[in-house]
């Protein structure tokens, strides 16, 4: 079995690609996760991943993540190989995403914290989860009815 759930924050902005010859969308960040515990010296210590995501799920997590905001990414570990220009072989462990979960909104050029999130996931349909009734920043409308004085 090949899963990880992860929580951390954004280490810089998403960068979203197009895959030429398929026309896919590709999206790839990196999160800092905190560990449980501390070092020798009583410092936190933090893992940086690095984080894929393909499809619709891809656009989402580029037009509304931002570096620092919180997310939570569920997903598979993958490495991979590749050539440099100077053909120098590379290895590379990523998390492909299945589910990214923007557990911060708000505004993508300043951090707002707040209950709400919304929810890109990666599976055959590509379905992309987004409730209903948000506004552009992520909060709820209210109508006067839903007042309660």
């Amino acid at each position: 079995m090949n899963s990880v759930i992860l929580i951390g924050r954004l280490t810089r902005d998403p960068e979203l690609r197009y895959i030429p010859s398929t026309g896919n969308a590709l999206t790839t960040f990196s999160i800092a996760v905190d560990r449980a515990f501390t070092g020798k010296d009583g410092q936190k210590q933090t893992d940086f991943f690095n984080i894929v995501v393909w499809g619709k799920s891809a656009e989402y997590c580029a037009n509304y993540l931002a570096k620092g905001r919180l997310a939570a990414v569920k997903g598979s570990i993958q490495n991979r190989t590749y050539d440099t220009k100077e053909g120098e072989k590379r290895y590379i462990t990523e998390i492909v995403a299945e589910n990214v979960q923007i557990l911060e909104w708000g505004d993508k050029s300043e951090r707002t914290s707040n209950s709400s999130f919304r929810s890109a996931s990666s599976n055959q349909n590509d379905n992309v989860f987004e409730p209903e009734g948000l506004d552009s920043d992520g909060f709820r409308a209210l109508d006067d009815d839903d007042v309660p004085f």
